[in-house]
């Protein structure tokens, strides 16, 4: 069956995460121990002992959620013997430097370094209490899309996440999302939901950590991945070092286009998703976007067991 892999992004973290992996398979632990030394503080005793509040500062999350997401992925293949051959790979957001990583396009020590800072310029882009997130419920894409539009011209709040049909996340300016949540209400929304994160992602209010991104991606070494990653900004893969800066880029301030990457990975003949990494929210988007599609997630040495032989049937 022709599979693709994906990989969540920040929300997805969990107290506790990868425990029974560090504790199952040597291959995980290494990578846990990698991500302790490059950081030069202990990143795993956070994610293992938390507490939750340490481990939701965005700065912590991201390089947690990718270690934990990269550790399962060696272990599919170090331990368990799986050559990893998938038709293409996808992540949401954070998710999408972790799939680069697993396709061989950075290095986990470049990368886990990388969404460190990745999130610190994040926060720091938008003072805390200055930018909110919401959840829309119940809305075509394109309303959510005119909602924002009606009361911010000037993009003060936008579209963040299509997650999936009937399901956009929006971003920007206090004052301008809590209008659009109006104003979606308006126009018939089943349910509004604030979320509960520190900072304004994938709005322009991102600008700024864009920028001091883009100058970093210059401090590593990067490879053509060894499959094609569809890149959130596009819905559409990336196959170069070029390519994939420009989409890293303005993925920052951009909308995390899931739903149509879902659509195009199976237009171009991917039949099962593989979510490899803490939980298994996009497995449930996945089944949203599509049906009929063979969903599969692997966090602990158990669901590895299945993953594989359903891999290797």
């Amino acid at each position: 069956m022709r599979y693709a892999f994906c990989f969540p992004g920040q929300g997805a973290q969990e107290v506790g995460m990868g425990k029974a992996l560090y504790d199952s398979f040597s291959s995980a632990k290494d990578v846990f121990d990698e991500a302790d030394d490059t950081l030069s503080f202990n990143l795993t005793r956070t994610i293992f002992e938390g507490p939750d509040e340490t481990l939701k500062l965005t700065a912590i999350t991201q390089p947690a959620i990718m270690t934990m997401s990269v550790a399962v992925s060696r272990a599919l293949e170090k331990e368990m013997g799986v050559k990893l051959s998938p038709l293409c790979g996808a992540g949401h957001s954070l998710g999408e430097y972790t799939a680069l990583v697993v396709a061989k396009a950075l290095s986990f020590r470049d990368a886990v370094e990388l969404v460190h800072l990745r999130g610190t310029w994040m926060q720091e882009a938008a003072p805390q209490g200055t930018g909110a997130m919401a959840a829309i419920l119940g809305l075509e894409a394109d309303e959510v899309v005119a909602a924002c539009a009606a009361v911010a011209p000037h993009m003060e709040c936008q579209a963040a996440n299509f997650n999936s049909p009937g399901q956009v996340v929006i971003s920007g300016q206090v004052e301008f999302v809590e209008k659009a949540i109006a104003e979606a209400k308006k126009k018939g929304a089943k349910k509004t939901i604030p979320l509960n994160v520190s900072a304004p992602f994938h709005s322009r209010l991102m600008m700024p950590a864009a920028e001091k991104l883009k100058t970093q991606f210059e401090s590593y070494t990067w490879s053509d991945p060894a499959w094609p990653v569809i890149c959130n900004v596009s819905a559409s893969p990336v196959s170069s070092v070029e390519s994939i800066k420009k989409a890293l880029f303005a993925q920052t301030y951009s909308p995390v286009r899931w739903a149509d990457s879902v659509v195009k990975m199976t237009e171009d003949g991917v039949e099962a998703f593989l979510e490899l990494g803490p939980g298994d929210v996009l497995s449930g988007l996945v089944k949203r976007c599509r049906k009929g599609l063979q969903v599969m997630a692997a966090d602990s040495p158990e669901k590895l067991e299945l993953m594989t032989k359903f891999l290797t049937a």
